[in-house]
């Protein structure tokens, strides 16, 4: 029953045995006071961790001028490079071996673990094939005469991590440094061996077996053949194609012969 009778009429309702009821009384300043505590000890919202960006690899700009530098000048730049992150991991770069006027000139893709350690291209097994190679077309990497002496270089100057591909941005940094020892060579002729080292020379992205059994040229550099064929270490993994790098070098010595 409602609460708005009189206390009289209550003590009536109570002889005559009806209840009354009595809405609690709420203490509203009490109940305040237990929010607003309930409030202060609740505890703080814990931070987010705001991730922290790895840092950024130190790499320096590429020596200016290379395209005027000398033979010395431009190993010791090639040597002191850190244009790219490849200079952090590398023992030593790889710069090139051979005759410096030779007629032929050899670019391979990138070094590898052993070329790495001692600084010269073409090591090991596939260094190996490549002298068995050269020698069946009567040349070689030993000190002979320019007729005979080939000049070796990469199309990169440093090993790539575990041997992966090149990345677009390592060539682009090697490439004056490349560029330069092709200048100074002068070559009569030029073999791509190799994917990367054929891709990045002619500036195309079509397969090496499009492009066997053509005379093509650098961009920029007229007059100077370049005849395309396979690495020595594919051909390593892949013997049934040896017959096909036969055809390549002996496509180089009829265009080398017709050259004069």
């Amino acid at each position: 029953m409602s609460a708005g009778y009189t206390e009289r009429q209550q003590a009536m309702l109570q002889e005559m045995g009806i209840r009354v009821w009595v809405p609690p009384q709420v203490d509203v300043v009490a109940e305040a006071v237990s929010v607003a505590d309930a409030a202060v000890s609740a505890p703080a919202p814990v931070p987010v961790p705001v991730p922290v960006p790895a840092p950024v690899p130190t790499v320096a700009l590429r020596p200016t001028g290379v395209a005027a530098m000398g033979w010395d000048e431009l190993r010791a730049a090639v040597s002191a490079c850190r244009a790219c992150t490849l200079c952090e991991r590398r023992t030593q770069t790889v710069f090139g071996v051979g005759h410096p006027q030779a007629q032929w000139m050899l670019i391979g893709e990138a070094p590898g673990e052993q070329e790495d350690l001692q600084g010269e291209p073409f090591v090991g097994k596939a260094g190996q094939l490549l002298d068995n190679m050269l020698r069946a077309v009567g040349l070689t990497r030993s000190e002979a005469p320019a007729h005979e002496q080939v000049y070796i270089a990469n199309v990169l100057k440093c090993r790539p991590p575990q041997n992966r591909n090149p990345e677009p941005q390592e060539v682009a940094q090697c490439e004056p440094y490349l560029l330069r020892q092709i200048a100074l060579v002068q070559p009569k002729l030029i073999l791509a061996m190799g994917r990367f080292a054929v891709q990045s020379l002619l500036k195309t992205a079509e397969p090496i077996g499009r492009l066997r059994g053509r005379v093509h040229e650098v961009p920029g550099m007229p007059g100077v053949p370049v005849v395309v064929t396979y690495h020595p270490a594919y051909l390593l993994r892949n013997p049934l194609d040896k017959a096909r790098s036969w055809e390549d070098l002996c496509l180089a010595r009829e265009v080398l012969a017709r050259a004069g």
